[in-house]
């Protein structure tokens, strides 16, 4: 870790003196000057001055009481270090079970920076972002109840290549910047002699930019001092929120972080009321990492999409509903009538009788047109890359495992959270806290340590897993509705594999035979890509599916024998190629419930007439049934118990 008394005793390159990056010093001014706004994500490339700029803001803060401080908390910090643990001398000498400060307070009035924070555990991320959030920070643990002051301001890098945050804690950070190294060739240059310049001899380079420093220093001071009585008109929030409504920005969080960063960045321009510039300004900081739905759209707001949404803005701050045109046929927003005049309640276009999609029945094949032609190529089954944007809810495995670090099942971990103190053994860790507090119940008050005192620490955090998907791609599932369903859902669940770090692979069943369209890989990308060339139609290898899918989980068990499985099928249960189709898929799932391996059918039976056959086999698997409809409503949820 590096914190003042490393870095304090160096030269720091001066945050004034940094060329170019404005978009991210002007992010860390507004949450310097109003650190409510919930931090700093810095997402690019490496060699951009992320860490030189970031370092270089704490000195500027130092106004609090002399404490301004960058603190690094590295990936390998535990919860213990990162939120404060028991002060063992005080136990041991007295007796008492006296508090120490972890890292969030030693923060407090300075910077705390985590590079590449989107490797670091999700819930000390959780237990950072509230601490930035509200200035404090409490621990309710062992028998120990403390409140201590964290205001900090939090900022985050990270390499989006290695992983991306989940989206609850992605729409937790305030803002988000993405950086880029410059191409302009006098900008290069510069950045090259000022950085020549400071290795040479820090020093004087300091001393050169003190006044700036000093400058800057002051006016973020003023700043901070003037931000709570900076006024936010009415048609200012209207255009806020009427900016948000038109980007789709999920929840209010992102409309009120907008209207925080907006009074920063007024109180930064030493003005006591916000207008549209401010209201700019705070909308291409805060919104464009609230708008990405899914790890393949790409991040940000072009200049056209900013000036559309201030347009809508525009509309959204004008007068109220009860002004001169309140009697007007549109009092909805910019968007409900367009050239046509058709809006959301209007008529359906001449020619037409409805926009939703024809009935099932009118599209599905029937049974003889799937017999004569069960092995002739259907229509390809993407190219839906674009998930819909639900949010699944995380399928886990049952239990918990010893996997590779992810986001997905429980597992035991010797960085993840302290649940509670178990009984020693060699090789875990101490659990200091019971330790302690059993030595000073035997033997207080001047407690000695022995080793039947010794309490080792369960600590749990969360696996990757293998997701094997077995898809149905039969001409009993080729309805225009019912494949457009599928094909989304199919996005959305490696989507969600993406995120939680996850292997995946993709068995395709059509035809006479089943085949494995992507082996297990942690590239879902390519699966998506590969998955919407996939030819559809002919009959249901059920069990060859099947059975493939048990080859894939076995031989992943004999390379990656920690790796849990966990199988996700796709299917209406309509097993029909082969003799004895239906009887053959029972069997094969059977085999793979004997095998322990967690399952989730997913029903894609639709109609009026529905025969039921997925819960069936769902019921061999000893998994668990949802409906495809279900899961449009709603989400994707594993009910088994945390064991």
């Amino acid at each position: 870790m590096t914190d003042s008394r490393d870095s304090e005793s160096r030269a720091r390159f001066p945050f004034s003196a940094v060329v170019g990056q404005e978009q991210l010093k002007l992010a860390l001014i507004l949450s310097a000057v109003s650190p409510g706004i919930g931090g700093v994500l810095i997402r690019g490339e490496k060699g951009t001055a992320k860490s030189t700029i970031v370092r270089g803001l704490g000195p500027l803060l130092s106004d609090h009481a002399g404490r301004g401080r960058v603190v690094e908390l590295p990936i390998g910090a535990t919860e213990d270090r990162v939120i404060g643990s028991l002060d063992l001398t005080s136990v041991l000498r007295d007796g008492r079970a006296d508090f120490t400060p972890g890292l969030l307070a030693r923060a407090d009035g300075g910077v705390l920076y985590i590079d590449e924070v989107n490797l670091l555990a999700d819930h000390l991320v959780d237990v950072l972002l509230d601490a930035a959030a509200s200035g404090r920070v409490t621990i309710e643990r062992d028998g120990v109840s403390h409140t201590q002051s964290a205001d900090f301001v939090l900022v985050g890098t990270m390499n989006p290549e290695e992983g991306e945050l989940r989206p609850q804690l992605l729409d937790r950070f305030g803002l988000a910047v993405d950086v880029v190294a410059g191409k302009d060739i006098d900008e290069r240059v510069e950045v090259i002699a000022r950085r020549m310049a400071f290795d040479a001899d820090p020093e004087t380079f300091v001393a050169e930019h003190a006044d700036d420093e000093h400058e800057l220093a002051e006016r973020i001071s003023s700043a901070r001092a003037a931000v709570a009585s900076v006024e936010l008109p009415v048609a200012e929030l209207r255009r806020i929120a009427g900016i948000c409504a038109h980007l789709e920005v999920d929840g209010l969080r992102g409309d009120i972080v907008v209207a925080r960063t907006a009074a920063a960045h007024a109180a930064w321009r030493g003005v006591d009321t916000v207008d549209e510039s401010d209201v700019r300004a705070a909308v291409a900081l805060a919104l464009p990492h609230r708008r990405r739905r899914n790890p393949f759209d790409e991040s940000g707001l072009t200049d056209e999409q900013l000036d559309d949404a201030m347009d809508a803005g525009d509309s959204a701050a004008g007068p109220p509903t009860d002004g001169p045109d309140a009697d007007g046929p549109d009092d909805d927003g910019p968007d409900d009538g367009g050239p046509d005049g058709d809006g959301p309640q209007g008529n359906p276009p001449e020619g037409g009788t409805s926009q939703s999609p024809a009935p099932e029945a009118i599209d599905a094949p029937s049974d003889s047109e799937s017999s004569t032609s069960h092995n002739a190529p259907g229509p390809q089954f993407g190219p839906a890359t674009t998930p819909t944007g639900r949010r699944l809810r995380t399928l886990r495995v049952e239990g918990i495992g010893d996997g590779e670090p992810g986001r997905r099942s429980r597992a035991r971990s010797r960085r993840g959270q302290t649940t509670h103190a178990i009984d020693f053994e060699r090789g875990r860790p101490v659990h200091l806290f019971a330790t302690v507090l059993n030595a000073a119940a035997r033997s207080a008050p001047r407690p000695r340590i022995v080793e039947p005192d010794l309490r080792a620490a369960q600590r749990v955090g969360q696996e990757s897993n293998l997701v094997v998907f077995v898809v149905d791609l039969s001409g009993s599932m080729t309805a225009r509705r019912r494949l457009a369903a599928v094909s989304e859902l199919c996005v959305d669940l490696l989507r969600d594999s993406y995120t939680r770090r996850d292997r995946v692979a993709v068995v395709v069943a059509r035809g006479t035979q089943a085949s494995l369209v992507v082996p297990p890989t942690k590239s879902v990308d390519i699966a998506v890509r590969r998955l919407a060339d996939v030819r559809t139609g002919g009959r249901t290898p059920l069990a060859e599916g099947l059975l493939m899918a048990a080859d894939v989980i076995e031989r992943s068990r004999r390379s990656e024998p920690e790796r849990r499985p966990l199988l996700v099928v796709l299917t209406d249960g309509r097993a029909t190629a082969g003799p004895d189709a239906a009887a053959r898929a029972r069997g094969a799932a059977a085999h793979i419930a004997r095998r322990g391996v967690d399952s989730v059918v997913v029903d894609c039976e639709q109609g009026m007439v529905r025969l039921g056959l997925a819960a069936d086999l769902a019921a061999h698997l000893g998994g668990e049934l949802m409906a495809i409809d279900e899961l449009s409503r709603s989400a994707l949820h594993r009910s088994h118990p945390a064991a």
